[in-house]
C-alpha cells in the first residue's frame, strides 16, 4: 500500500498550497495530451469553464438549446430519457447533442446491471436487461465478467454513450446492506480482480468506466434519501475498501466517482465528495491521475442549502453531476468574483476534463 493513517494528515498541511499550483502531470495517465488540453483552456472563457466541470442531468425538456448556450462537460441520462426511444431514436439525440457542443460532451449512464440498468431496461436498445454483478459472477466468474463489459460496450458505444457510471466496486457481503444487490457480494480479493477485469477488458472501447463509490460504501445508508455516517476505521478502509479502488485505478482506470457518505477516519465534518482529505488519499494514497467525479450533489445526503458546487470544486473534485445547472453555474461565477475559488483552482480541473477528451478521442 502507498499510504498509511499518518499520510493524510501530514499532506494536508501542504494542500492549500498545492490546489493553488496549476496542474502539470507527472506521468499520469492523460499526460500525453497536457499540451492540447492546455492550449484549449487557453481558448475558453471563464462561462465556459465553469459549463465543463458539470455534468448535469439530463433535463425533461430543452436539452439541446441549454447545452448550445452553455457548453457543459456532459450530460447524464436516465431511464426515462430512453423510455419508448428506439435505437436510432437514441442515436440522432446524441449526434443532435454533439452536433451543438463546441467542445464534445461526456454522454454518461448508470448501466450497473441488476437493479440499475438506465439502457438495458428498454428492450428496444438491448436484447436483455444486463444481469446484477452478482449474477453474471456466479454464472460464469471474471470471463462471464469480462463478455458482460464488452456487451456493454458495445451496446453503449452504438448508441452514442461514451461514459459508464459503474462498475461498483464498494466490498459488500452482507444481504442487509444497502449496497449489496448492487455490489459484486465478494471479499476485498475478489472485488480487486472484478475491479480490474472490468477495467481492463474496457480499454479499446470508446466507453469508459468509472469506479465508484470511493471511498467504499461498505454498510452504509442511502445517501439518496438521508445523511450517511461510516465509523469504521481507517485500516478497516485500508484492508478492505480501498483494495478494489487500487487495483482499478493500477489497470488504468480513468474516473472514480466518490459518495456522500461521511467517513469519519478520514474527515469528520466533511462528506466524502465535500472532503479535501478524501481526495488527497485518492491522488496522493492510491496514485490516481484522472477524473474525479462526485456523486450527484442533488441527493439528501448534501446540505441542500450549501454551495455545495463550490465545495466540491474546493474539495479536488473534477467534474460535478448537478440536476441545477443553472445554481451550479451561478455558485462558480460568485465564488470567483469575490476570490473563495482562485482561478487556478478551476483551471486544474477543467485542464483535467479536456486531456481525458483527448485521451479519449472526442476532442481530435
Amino acid at each position: 500500500m502507498r499510504y498509511d493513517k499518518g499520510m493524510v494528515n501530514i499532506i494536508m498541511a501542504a494542500l492549500m498550497s498545492l490546489a493553488l499550483l496549476p496542474y502539470r502531470s507527472t506521468g499520469g495517465i492523460f499526460h500525453n495530451y497536457d499540451m492540447q488540453a492546455e492550449q484549449k483552456l487557453a481558448e475558453m472563457s471563464v462561462d465556459e469553464k465553469i459549463a465543463q466541470v458539470l455534468l448535469v442531468r439530463y433535463p425533461d425538456t430543452g436539452g439541446i438549446s441549454a447545452l448550445a448556450e452553455h457548453q457543459f462537460g456532459g450530460y447524464v441520462f436516465f431511464a426515462k430519457d430512453f423510455a419508448g426511444k428506439s435505437a436510432a431514436e437514441v442515436q440522432d439525440l446524441m449526434e443532435n447533442l454533439q452536433a451543438v457542443a463546441k467542445i464534445p460532451i461526456l454522454t454518461a449512464v448508470d448501466e450497473e446491471g441488476g437493479t440499475v440498468v438506465r439502457v438495458s431496461s428498454n428492450p428496444q436498445l438491448a436484447p436483455v436487461r444486463f444481469k446484477s454483478p452478482q449474477a453474471v459472477y456466479a454464472a460464469g466468474g471474471l470471463s462471464a465478467v469480462a463478455a458482460d463489459t464488452k456487451q456493454k460496450s458495445v451496446i453503449l458505444e452504438k448508441l452514442g454513450l461514451n461514459l459508464n457510471l459503474a462498475p461498483v466496486v464498494d466490498v459488500s457481503t452482507d444481504p442487509k446492506d444497502y449496497m449489496f444487490s448492487r455490489s459484486l457480494g465478494q471479499d476485498a480479493q475478489v472485488t480487486a480482480e472484478f475491479a480490474r477485469t472490468v477495467i481492463e477488458t474496457s480499454r479499446g472501447s470508446e466507453v469508459s468506466y468509472t469506479l465508484k463509490h470511493f471511498p467504499g460504501y461498505g454498510d452504509n445508508l442511502d445517501t439518496h434519501t438521508s445523511s450517511s455516517i461510516d465509523q469504521r476505521n481507517f485500516d478497516d478502509l485500508v484492508q478492505r475498501d480501498l483494495v478494489p479502488f487500487q487495483a482499478g485505478i493500477d489497470s488504468g482506470a480513468e474516473a472514480v466517482l466518490v459518495s456522500h457518505n461521511t467517513v469519519t477516519a478520514l474527515d469528520p465534518e466533511n462528506p466524502a465528495s465535500l472532503s479535501s482529505n478524501i481526495h488527497v488519499l485518492l491522488r496522493l494514497g492510491l496514485g490516481f491521475t484522472g477524473v474525479i467525479i462526485t456523486d450527484d450533489i442533488a441527493m439528501a445526503a448534501l446540505d441542500a442549502g450549501a454551495e455545495t458546487t463550490l465545495q466540491a470544486i474546493l474539495a479536488g473534485n473534477d467534474l460535478v453531476i448537478t440536476s441545477d445547472y443553472v445554481r451550479s453555474m451561478r455558485e462558480l461565477r460568485l465564488a470567483l468574483a469575490d476570490g473563495r475559488l482562485e482561478m487556478v483552482q478551476l483551471d486544474r480541473a477543467v485542464k483535467r476534463v479536456l486531456a481525458w477528451k483527448y485521451y479519449k478521442s472526442l476532442i481530435l
